[in-house]
């Protein structure tokens, strides 16, 4: 009886892990790429990327981290649930003249765990 109460035991466990396995958030941004076009030096430029949660579990937003000190982004701490949206802000602060284009390295725990968003544009 023992033996056969273990191995119920085992198998539950093994169902309830590998379902909880499959519930997975994931990311479906409205775009991934901005373009300002020409922006005035030494005046900010802000984007929200927009995103929803097409998957099955709450997204939760670890980091958003840019690739230079010349810009931030901004993003909520909250857990984004299914069929939910989430906004991420960042800001180029467009102190040297002439074309850039930045990433912001988004780390979660979604099925694809790092995604890579982009600004680009022309400082005059």
């Amino acid at each position: 009886m023992k033996k056969i109460l273990g191995l119920a035991t085992i198998f539950i466990a093994f169902v309830t892990f590998t379902a909880m396995s499959f519930a997975i958030g994931e990311f479906k941004f409205d775009k991934e790429t901005h373009d300002f076009g020409t922006i005035p030096f030494n005046k900010p430029a802000t984007y929200e990327f927009s995103f929803s949660n097409a998957g099955d579990a709450p997204i939760i937003l670890t980091d958003v981290a840019p690739s230079c000190g010349c810009s931030v982004a901004d993003f909520s701490k909250s857990p984004v649930a299914p069929n939910g949206s989430g906004k991420i802000k960042v800001t180029y602060n467009a102190a040297v003249k002439g074309p850039f284009t930045k990433s912001f390295i988004v780390k979660s725990n979604t099925k694809t765990p790092i995604k890579t968003l982009t600004i680009k544009g022309n400082v005059e």
